[in-house]
């Protein structure tokens, strides 16, 4: 029991410690994953998962890919796929025949395993999983299109690669007895369909009850999470390995039912994925042995090397040849295919029931696909942002600022920030205030941000913050409450609100953090550009610090951010001011001469009171 304990704790403690390396340093999450669990596995003996489990090591390790491809089919909505100009259907039905095949024949001239073995292992390597891809994707700035392209193929293939080694498994088992290829794969179709109908009649169900309130609130996670596994277990009794295709049809019909109750709990289930990626990934590698190391040959390294400079880039070639995705996304996709968890763990079933069928290279699938999976987490892991800023399929070197609102003073920053280099987009329900901004050349967004249909057309992983700057408090609130779950609570922001101080502390939770470190509200704000103030940047030097600055801005000036010379944002608020370096520019908000801003506000006075006389008269 406490060993136990000790191996989830620590397993839990490197894949979450991995992930958080991963964010502070930029490095691709995934080889950092596999590193902690060698580490800790194979090298220093402090975790050995097999020894911890027994042989509840397996069953746990599929409940939680059967999880992950269900988060991951949740996320995949048509109207996506058809941004794909079809690749994806392609890849699939084109694809993965053709990486099959030659896979195959890879394994057997080059790996020099026997052709039943070589036909297996070649339709295991297919998959792209979920879960190498999707961390991959979410530390990059990467164009929709591939971003689409690879996120669909990674989860649609992990379970048509079960399916294909269970294929040949089958036909293996019964080529005794007579059976043909036909046969056996016409059987397992027809157990793929009545999985992928379990699946579906599942997700109708969820579909109806959770809408019609029959299911509580504090219960809906809880109950969709108990409706995965049991899906999972029904289909792979129906027929094993078809449980990943019942979860991933399941979600990708839930995904696409429109339930709104699914926003309550995205964060729960992203949650859980985070945690069980991270956790699979550690136990697979820590329960890698040193005798499948030394089981390791060249000739593997050659089989490795073709999988990624021929069969992979072959499959997608013929896969896209006349479809619209232009050449520089084929070249992107045809580079970019990590294996991940499944391949492993399909691998080590199968080895086992080769073994038992007499097939003496069963043993070495293991340590063909730990290696494969190794060299492509880290070639394309490290390589993936350095290819895509190569072939021009980033959005640059910058994240993006999301500015909500097209007010005059919001109209202003983004014309600032224009001159800074920063990329921006100007988002706002009216077309009219948005025809000076686009007539500028600023990127706007015409359309309700808080609309589900917004994340079809904005990918919110390329925004670094978000600035609500409507004239409607309330509204601001609202839009950096729904989007801190996707950019985090320290990277939304809104103009200061009430002046009442209990109902300020209360709204504080359910905010965004308030710009300028003075709190300037909404009207204030209104009324100081009236009085003409404008935006000031400023380098900072070794000369000129930030106390040089201060003493020569006007009396009254507001500091509202820094930007550092890699691009990185960083507000003044009410609850943070950060500390300008050198090579930093300062944008600060300051007020005119005063003597201009008195004659403003005296004319504005006389025009107010002008009015008022002739509404008078005209009574």
């Amino acid at each position: 029991m406490n060993t136990v304990a000790i191996t989830i704790a620590l397993v839990g403690l490197l894949g979450i410690g991995a992930q958080w390396v991963a964010w502070r340093t930029g490095w691709p999450a995934i080889a950092l994953m596999l590193v902690a669990g060698i580490l800790a596995g194979p090298v220093l003996g402090i975790v050995q998962p097999h020894q911890a489990f027994g042989p509840a090591l397996e069953p746990v390790i599929s409940l939680a890919v059967a999880v992950i491809l269900f988060e991951g089919g949740l996320s995949l909505d048509f109207r996506e796929l058809r941004r794909t100009e079809g690749a994806v259907l392609r890849l699939a039905l084109i694809g993965v025949p053709v990486g099959w095949a030659l896979g195959a024949i890879a394994c057997y001239y080059i790996a020099g395993l026997v052709w039943p073995v070589a036909i297996l292992l070649g339709g295991i390597l297919v998959v792209t999983g979920p879960t190498v891809v999707l961390p991959m994707l979410r530390q990059i700035s990467l164009a929709p299109r591939p971003r689409a392209i690879l996120k669909w193929e990674a989860i649609v293939n992990d379970p048509i690669g079960a399916l294909c080694a269970v294929v040949t498994y089958e036909y293996l088992r019964h080529a005794d007895q007579g059976g043909s290829i036909a046969g056996v794969a016409i059987a397992l179709l027809g157990a793929a369909f009545v999985a992928g109908l379990v699946g579906l009649a599942v997700a109708f169900a969820i579909g109806w009850l959770l809408p019609r309130g029959h299911v509580p609130e504090y219960l809906k996670a809880p109950v969709l999470l108990v409706a995965v596994i049991g899906t999972f277990v029904v289909s792979n009794m129906i027929e094993g390995q078809t449980g990943l295709l019942a979860v991933t049809v399941m979600g990708v019909a839930l995904a696409n039912m429109k339930l709104a109750s699914f926003r309550d709990f995205h964060p729960f289930k992203e949650n859980i994925t985070v945690i069980l990626v991270s956790g699979v990934f550690v136990l697979l590698s820590a329960n890698l042995n040193f005798a499948a190391l030394q089981r390791f040959e060249w000739r593997f390294l050659g089989f490795v090397m073709a999988l990624l400079f021929l069969v992979r880039p072959a499959a997608v070639f013929v896969s896209l040849a006349f479809s619209r995705v232009p050449w520089r996304e084929r070249l992107f996709v045809a580079w970019i295919a990590p294996r991940g968890i499944v391949a492993v763990a399909i691998s080590g079933l199968f080895a086992l029931r080769l073994d038992e069928l007499g097939y003496s290279d069963g043993s070495t699938l293991v340590t063909i696909s730990f290696s494969l999976v190794v060299a492509t987490v880290v070639c394309h892991g490290f390589s993936a942002g350095v290819v895509a800023r190569f072939l021009g399929l980033t959005g640059g070197g910058r994240r993006s600022l999301l500015i909500v609102g097209s007010t005059s003073w919001s109209r202003s920053l983004a014309e600032q920030l224009g001159q800074m280099a920063v990329p921006i987009m100007l988002a706002d329900t009216s077309l009219q205030r948005l025809r000076r901004p686009h007539q500028d050349g600023v990127p706007t967004f015409h359309g309700e941000i808080l609309a589900e249909a917004t994340e079809h057309h904005l990918d919110f992983s390329h925004f670094q913050a978000l600035v609500a700057a409507t004239d409607n408090e309330a509204y601001n609130a609202l839009v950096c409450s729904e989007f801190v779950p996707e950019l985090g609570r320290d990277a939304v922001y809104q103009l200061g609100g009430e002046s009442n101080d209990e109902l300020h502390a209360l709204s504080g939770s359910l905010r965004g953090r308030s710009l300028f470190d003075t709190g300037t509200g909404i009207a204030e704000l209104d009324e100081r550009e009236r009085d003409g103030w404008s935006f000031r940047k400023t380098r900072i030097s070794e000369h000129f610090d930030f106390d040089a600055l201060k003493s020569v801005l006007p009396d009254g000036a507001d500091m509202l951010l820094l930007l550092r010379p890699n691009g990185v944002i960083r507000f003044f608020t009410h609850v943070s001011r950060p500390l300008p370096e050198a090579g930093d520019i300062v944008l600060s908000y300051a007020p005119p001469d005063p003597d201009a801003v008195d004659a403003k506000r005296a004319k504005r006075s006389r025009k107010a009171a002008t009015m008022s006389l002739s509404d008078q008269g005209a009574a």
